[in-house]
């Protein structure tokens, strides 16, 4: 297979297990790094699970028009998984939503000017529920952005809309992956994913209690083959596909699949809503948590399963597998 696909953010978490699926599955791979100074470890980290030969980097940033023609030269295929995650509620909010609006805007008409056939978008499933009360959502539903969502699931919204409608009238086909909270090991380069970040704080024992969270998961190697698979299925032409648990998990199920492995360190204990409502006045990761508190969304992912032949790994695997891995 000599196709190339150009996969933003390779040196993230999912970018690396993407790039990973992607090699293994015969493509060339250009990756995209804010800082060539990252290109080492990222492919140390890949190569430990897939072929490199067919493997490239080029430097690029979201926030500059520089470098991103030239990174699409020859490419068939574009995964746009580049997009900051923080929970932290940032002082600016553009923080966040800045390169991911502009980002996604600047790389699609990079692409459109290069002639490529498809792009995968990494979405997430908080752009179908930021904001909405507890229920069953599917493909059809958007975040409320009147509500305080928070900065990460504004960006996330206005990021997947402006590239809906940037492609609409376009030859430009688009897909788009909604991933719930992602789980599973890290391939071990620098990675900055905030589910690395709070799973090693937990199994470390500094997380003092269990916030009343529950959402829709999924392991981070079901969203790298889901990515691939978003690529080269025909029919998943313009749709919007839930990488997600249809039931959410509970963090206290997170916790105790944790414990029973035998991380000990990891609490027990349900923090009170009033707890997290209280830190949130000074703590920016509380105040990140809130519009995530006592809400219970489930998903209907079965076009997930029917288009792209979706065999889900199982939670507690992702989580076990990921304590392992750090």
């Amino acid at each position: 297979m000599n196709e190339r696909v150009l996969l933003t953010g390779i040196s993230g978490y999912i970018g690396q297990h993407c790039a990973s699926e992607l090699l293994n599955q015969g493509f060339h791979v250009v990756g995209t790094v804010r800082s060539l100074s990252k290109v080492d470890a990222t492919r140390s980290a890949i190569g430990a699970v897939a072929p490199v030969d067919k493997l490239s980097f080029v430097e690029a940033d979201l926030l500059s028009e520089a470098g991103w023609d030239k990174a699409m030269q020859g490419c068939t295929f574009v995964v746009h998984v580049a997009s900051p995650f923080v929970l932290a509620e940032p002082k600016n909010e553009e923080v966040l939503i800045a390169p991911a609006v502009e980002g996604t805007k600047r790389v699609i008409n990079a692409a459109l000017r290069a002639g490529v056939q498809r792009l995968v978008l990494t979405s997430s499933t908080l752009s179908m529920v930021a904001g909405r009360q507890s229920g069953r959502y599917g493909t059809d539903a958007w975040s409320d952005l009147n509500a305080n969502i928070g900065a990460y699931a504004k960006s996330k919204t206005l990021a997947e809309q402006s590239a809906w409608a940037q492609v609409a009238k376009s030859n430009l086909e688009l897909v788009v992956i909604n991933p719930g909270a992602v789980y599973g090991p890290s391939l071990g380069a620098e990675v900055d994913g905030q589910s690395v970040a709070f799973i090693k704080d937990l199994i470390r024992g500094k997380v003092p209690m269990i916030p009343n969270v529950a959402m829709g998961m999924v392991d981070v190697r079901d969203v790298a083959r889901l990515h691939v698979a978003a690529l080269t299925t025909a029919r998943a032409a313009g749709q919007r596909f839930i990488a997600a648990t249809s039931e959410p998990i509970t963090m206290s199920h997170v916790a105790e699949t944790l414990r029973n492995a035998g991380y000990k360190k990891v609490p027990s204990r349900k923090a009170p809503n009033v707890a997290i409502k209280l830190m949130s006045l000074f703590d920016r990761e509380a105040k990140g948590m809130l519009p995530l508190l006592n809400l219970s969304h489930s998903f209907d992912n079965h076009a997930t399963f029917d288009v792209l032949n979706w065999i889900p790994t199982p939670i507690e695997v992702s989580l076990r597998e990921m304590a392992a891995s750090l």
